[in-house]
């Protein structure tokens, strides 16, 4: 039985879940269209992680992704925390607002989240995806006993073999064209920037399991395209970030639909670790910042939020996480469902061609 007919979804296409922006609409109407939607819930916790898998299946029947974050805990760097509030400082005062006194950990790590891996262990999803590296094998083999279909984002070929090697059932290839967060294990550790398809194909060559290919794919064509590299299917993000069932903001909206589409950026400032963003005043901030001045993510992300916050307030969207990957100037505003379906026409064009 292949993955998708495991998952029993019609077209080789999944949403990207990205969280804070993909929602319970959106999943089901991306899994009602027959392709296979997803929630992220790397920013909350086991309750309101209930309430969304709640909301999708009030919505569809059928199979659907859940993600979850697995970066390694923060360590909290006092110094480099109050300098960094200190140099946003002005950021703030521009728009009226002061830096919070200080900042927290805003998400925990999937890694020690018990009460969301009871929660998952008790709704099994159809679909469970790891993004920054994997739980420990107990959690991994207490997840797959309950019949959950384990996936793992990875950058390269090492961080891959990890993932098989623990016992995964797919892999998701995701190149550096990807926008979000970078799914990299280590983001001390240097990074190839492996391209989608270069990264695909290496990986459908050495790996036993399922790839999907994700990073940069907006339409038929791309995801013809990674299917030709021997993908099974085609994880897409950006091109759903415009549909009205998204949670972007106007300001996030009218910035992917302008020329900031066509330039974007890999920053930490935002977050704390590497994500590609639409170029924009915070991106900007970040680009002459080592590394060593930002705190840990997602220490960081609170400053980030905070910021975004208080310039959104006075109506300015430049200090947005604008996620988006590369292509992000083929995205179209449609809803999701008929997205999917036109992405499915592309495709059947694509491989007739």
């Amino acid at each position: 039985m292949t993955l998708l007919e495991k998952l029993a979804i019609d077209v080789p296409i999944f949403q990207a879940p990205m969280a804070g922006i993909s929602t319970p609409a959106m999943a089901a109407a991306v899994s009602n269209a027959g392709a296979l939607g997803a929630i992220g819930l790397g920013a909350t916790n086991a309750d309101g992680a209930g309430k969304m898998i709640a909301a999708v299946r009030e919505r569809t029947k059928r199979s659907f992704h859940v993600n979850v974050f697995c970066h390694r805990p923060a360590k909290a760097k006092t110094d480099v925390e109050a300098a960094w509030l200190e140099h946003l400082r002005p950021h703030f005062e521009r728009h009226g607002a002061q830096p919070p006194q200080q900042l927290r950990e805003i998400y925990r790590s999937f890694v020690e989240d018990d009460a969301m891996f009871q929660l998952l262990v008790a709704e099994k999803p159809t679909v469970v995806s790891f993004h920054f590296g994997l739980p420990s094998n107990e959690k991994l083999a207490a997840l797959r006993s309950t019949g959950i279909t384990l996936l793992a984002s990875a950058t390269n070929e090492a961080e891959a073999r990890i993932a098989v090697d623990a016992g995964v059932d797919g892999v998701i290839a995701q190149g550096y064209e990807a926008g979000g967060h970078r799914g990299v294990f280590d983001p001390a550790a240097p990074d190839d920037c492996l391209g989608t398809f270069a990264l695909t194909r290496l990986l459908v060559r050495e790996l036993q399991v399922p790839v999907i290919a994700a990073g940069g794919i907006m339409d038929g064509a791309g995801i013809a395209a990674a299917l030709d590299l021997g993908a099974v299917a085609a994880q897409l993000g950006t091109a759903f970030v415009g549909c009205p069932e998204s949670d972007a903001d106007a300001g996030y909206r009218a910035a992917l639909k302008s020329d900031a589409a066509h330039h974007t950026v890999m920053t930490r400032a935002i977050s704390g670790r590497p994500a590609r963003c639409l170029a924009n005043e915070f991106t900007q901030l970040g680009s002459s910042i080592s590394h060593d001045r930002i705190p840990d993510y997602p220490i960081a992300y609170d400053a980030g939020k905070s910021l975004h916050a208080a310039a959104r307030s006075k109506q300015q969207f430049g200090f947005g996480a604008q996620w988006a990957g590369q292509g992000a100037p083929l995205a179209r505003a449609m809803p999701a469902g008929e997205l999917v379906k036109t992405l499915a026409v592309e495709l059947k064009e694509a491989q007739n061609h």
